[in-house]
């Protein structure tokens, strides 16, 4: 489930002054999630943004005992201290970013594979309701955040995090999630974040990588 951009303690770079994260591979090819999301938005949004988060992270923890960590361990120790906030806030938007992209594929929605179907209605009732709150849960996110589909004990929930926080930190499973930060969808969207949310949700969405996620 968990993305990792760190790089091997055994990697040659980490003891030459290499970054000791780096930006990973988009799954897909960038145009890939064309007309839904276009190929300028995830150029930007991976290119820039992403890219971002890895670069400030590496100068923030570079020749600390950090720049050795996986990013979960980095969150939870920086989580709610105000004097590592940018740290955290850079650790926790590289985890974010880098699970989203795969929450994303080309030719996603449709039925999600038996097992996780089971569990979203054993949890929400139908389907159609899950989708319903989930949408909810991501146009009414004020401001810049996350929608998640999380794994709470043995129930699913959907949940709502603002800026970079991540259920990760209050003892949730994320099995998939959308960024509804203006940068994921602003150029192809403008104000229009409920329609880039139905793209994604009827479209995009990577039903096989949560049922990998639910084990």
């Amino acid at each position: 489930m968990n993305p990792d951009v760190r790089k091997s303690a055994t990697d040659p770079a980490a003891s030459t002054g290499s970054p000791a994260f780096t930006l990973p591979a988009l799954p897909y090819v960038q145009d890939a999630l064309e007309p839904y999301v276009s190929a300028r938005t995830t150029g930007f949004h991976y290119g820039k943004h992403h890219k971002g988060y890895i670069d400030n992270l590496n100068k923030l923890v570079g020749g600390t005992v950090s720049a050795g960590l996986p990013l979960e361990s980095i969150i939870a120790a920086t989580v709610g201290r105000p004097d590592e906030a940018a740290i955290f806030n850079n650790a926790a938007q590289a985890w974010n970013h880098a699970f989203y992209w795969r929450s994303l594929r080309p030719k996603g929605g449709g039925e999600p594979p038996a097992a996780l179907k089971k569990k979203i209605e054993a949890s929400f009732g139908t389907l159609d309701a899950f989708k319903k709150e989930w949408a909810t849960a991501a146009t009414t996110q004020f401001g810049s955040g996350w929608a998640w589909l999380v794994l709470d004990g043995d129930k699913l929930k959907v949940v709502k995090t603002g800026n970079a926080d991540v259920p990760l930190t209050t003892g949730l499973k994320p099995l998939l999630t959308i960024d509804v930060w203006e940068h994921a969808y602003y150029l192809d969207y403008q104000n229009r974040r409920a329609d880039y949310v139905n793209a994604v949700l009827d479209k995009l969405i990577n039903w096989e990588f949560a049922a990998e996620n639910l084990g």
